[in-house]
């Protein structure tokens, strides 16, 4: 579970002035249950939130918390299958996890109250945090885009050197949305590795632009709401592209799709799905989608209804380049056939893109799980 699943409970004893322990995932080796940025905490009065393993060293974990709560000092501790007692302190997925707990309160954290607030609100913001190294252990940074707090060698000359390394790399992390652990010099050194600096990123979620109000679409902003994603519908007819088709939406837009993309951000973590069956619609959002940076276009329709539409779009003027991108028929060959099938096809493509998967049965692979794939 990530910090947001947790945002809730900890942002209610924050405001108590509880100091409570909150664990994170910084750092992951072969099978993890958990990426980087996985987190669990535990309030001074001993209630758990949120997961690091699915289970696998919570108790662990847990403890481990609640001594940080005690002592007010962070520590990092790894977990995985190393020897006989792998059940109560080791991932039996056979993975190793390295999870940075740290005390969490109005004292230790004077920028948390900001931070949860950009949360909520879907604005960017990333915390830096000293895990492993010389200098102070636990020593954060909160980077906006456009200012920063705090400081990652607090009292030091060269800290204004370190700092804006690791602001610059924050931000582009925060661009990507990625979380993930950095190396550096004390002095901010790109090339050395002596400190680890933990960055966390809380970027708004991905978008998803779904294009023609049909049941395939209500399916797809569903399942594309439960993964995460900010979900927008889109349609130019006012009598089908309501809120009340669209629950799971987070907007629904009555415009004709093309002028919509158009006036639009869209950058690299933006899916555009397109189900509209028209080519009045969709060959002029095509060519517009296929002209952004978006990371997933995809278009509903039979293999001669592609075929049709790639003669339309070459007319129109896009190049071969551009016409690869479009994935379509939409989906990964899973049989589907009901809306809801349909829409777990294309979102298993979407995270089949994200990590780089073969879209193949496990039993029929070998290696990693979570991670490269052969």
């Amino acid at each position: 579970m990530h910090v947001r699943d947790v945002l809730g409970d900890i942002v209610r004893w924050y405001a108590a002035g509880e100091t409570f322990g909150l664990a994170t995932v910084v750092e992951t080796f072969r099978s993890a249950p958990r990426p980087p940025g996985a987190a669990m905490a535990v309030s001074a009065g001993g209630e758990a939130a949120g997961s690091v393993s699915g289970g696998c060293v919570e108790g662990a974990v847990y403890e481990l918390a609640r001594e940080v709560i005690e002592t007010g000092r962070p520590q990092r501790a790894r977990y995985g299958v190393s020897d006989d007692d792998a059940f109560a302190v080791g991932l039996t997925c056979g993975g190793i996890i390295d999870v940075w707990v740290e005390p969490v309160g109005p004292r230790t954290f004077p920028q948390f109250g900001e931070v949860a607030a950009a949360i909520e609100a879907h604005r960017p913001v990333a915390v830096a945090t000293v895990v492993a190294g010389p200098g102070v252990l636990g020593a954060r940074r909160v980077i906006w885009p456009d200012h920063a707090a705090g400081s990652l060698a607090p009292g030091e000359s060269y800290s204004e050197r370190l700092d804006a390394a690791v602001d610059d790399d924050a931000r582009g992390m925060l661009a990507q949305g990625l979380t993930g652990s950095r190396h550096y010099g004390p002095r901010g050194e790109r090339r050395l590795d002596d400190l680890t600096v933990f960055v966390q990123s809380f970027a708004p979620p991905p978008r998803l632009l779904v294009f023609g109000a049909i049941d395939f679409a209500a399916a797809v902003a569903r399942i594309g709401k439960f993964l995460g994603h900010h979900v927008t519908v889109c349609d130019a007819r006012p009598v089908f592209a309501t809120a009340k088709r669209f629950p799971d939406a987070d907007e629904v837009v009555v415009k004709w799709p093309h002028k919509f993309l158009s006036e639009i951000e869209v950058d690299e973590r933006t899916a555009i799905c397109v189900l509209t069956h028209d080519p009045k619609f969709d060959v002029p959002l095509l060519e517009v989608a296929l002209r952004t940076p978006a990371g997933y276009i995809g278009a509903m329709g039979s293999r001669r209804t592609h075929a049709d539409r790639l003669a339309r779009l070459r007319e129109a003027g896009l190049g071969e380049a551009e016409l690869a991108r479009l994935r379509s028929p939409i989906g990964l060959d899973l049989g589907a056939r009901t809306p809801e099938e349909t829409a777990v096809s294309i979102a298993a493509e979407l995270i089949q893109l994200r990590w780089g998967g073969s879209g193949r049965p496990l039993t029929t692979t070998t290696g990693r799980i979570h991670g490269d794939h052969d």
